[in-house]
């Protein structure tokens, strides 16, 4: 099983869902480095992912600082990597 890096941004997502899809474009687009973890591929990180964030919805973006969005719209992933100085 697949957990999160400290030293990076770790996306957990699946191809069938448009948000996930969004968010990954967007840090594609942005330059972002970043782990994407495929719940399809690997069905078992859905439970890391529960567990970070508390519920089941994806997708799951977990930053270098430890906080986490779920379901998160560009407006905040952008604010976030601001913040971090990533972007």
């Amino acid at each position: 099983m697949t957990s999160p890096a400290s030293s990076t941004i770790t996306m957990f997502g699946a191809d069938w869902c448009r948000d996930c899809v969004r968010t990954k474009k967007q840090l594609d687009e942005l330059g972002i480095d970043y782990t994407y973890i495929d719940l399809v591929a690997e069905p078992a990180a859905a439970d890391v992912a529960r567990e970070i964030s508390g519920r089941t919805n994806i997708p799951v973006v977990v930053y270098p600082d430890a906080s986490h969005h779920v379901e998160p719209s560009n407006a905040d992933v952008e604010a976030k990597l601001r913040e971090l100085s990533l972007i």
